[in-house]
């Protein structure tokens, strides 16, 4: 059995949402960060690092959110998982591009706008992360000019992987309005039933 570490309400929920579009049987072991449960002896042996999320599958342990899709992808995904190694080094680009380009501006903002309590939020940090987002929404929307998916012509792990970045967009007051193929592309990939289903797992 499978088991994906972590809750719906964090970054396990791009692990959760590849394995519904597979169609795997998996346990979503609900280990709340908050609570200190990643910090626990047993769980630090799945991830040292002390978060969120965290796979077995067999012998094979592993963290880091989009670097588990990839796998369940190449391992499990069929039609997920790109068909030349062109598009393979492609699907690669671009989970590293989400982590290194959109994510963290992303996340500042959210936490800032949403997450903190109100009195520690700072509203000009969040508003220099929402225009430093703008960088990477552009490469994006050049990227999709002419193109429903990211790689290939039907959506793939390359999608799941961005656009599991990218929902935080919205949650952060970040308009997407200048970058309408992103909002299209955003819309069509999060409007699938297995993005549903993960997050209400």
């Amino acid at each position: 059995m499978i088991r994906i570490y972590g809750k719906p309400r964090s970054r396990t929920v791009r692990c959760l949402w590849m394995a519904e579009e597979i169609g795997l049987a998996y346990e979503n072991v609900k280990t709340d960060f908050e609570r200190g449960e990643a910090r626990t002896p047993e769980f630090l042996r799945l991830n040292p690092n002390g978060h969120v999320p965290a796979l077995e599958d067999g012998d094979v342990r592993l963290f880091e959110s989009l670097a588990i899709n990839l796998y369940l992808a190449r391992r499990y995904g069929g039609a997920l998982w790109p068909r030349d190694v062109a598009d393979e080094g492609r699907a690669f680009q671009w989970s590293i591009w989400a982590m290194t380009e959109l994510e963290e501006p992303l996340l500042t903002a959210l936490v800032n706008r949403r997450f903190l309590p109100e009195a520690r939020r700072d509203a000009q940090r969040a508003a220099r992360a929402a225009e430093r987002a703008q960088k990477p929404l552009g490469v994006l929307e050049g990227a999709l000019d002419g193109r429903s998916w990211l790689v290939g012509d039907a959506f793939g792990v390359a999608d799941l992987n961005v656009a599991s970045v990218l929902v935080w967009a919205p949650m952060a007051d970040i308009d997407l309005a200048a970058t309408p193929r992103v909002a299209a592309w955003l819309g069509r990939c999060t409007a699938r039933p297995a993005f549903a289903r993960a997050q209400a797992a």
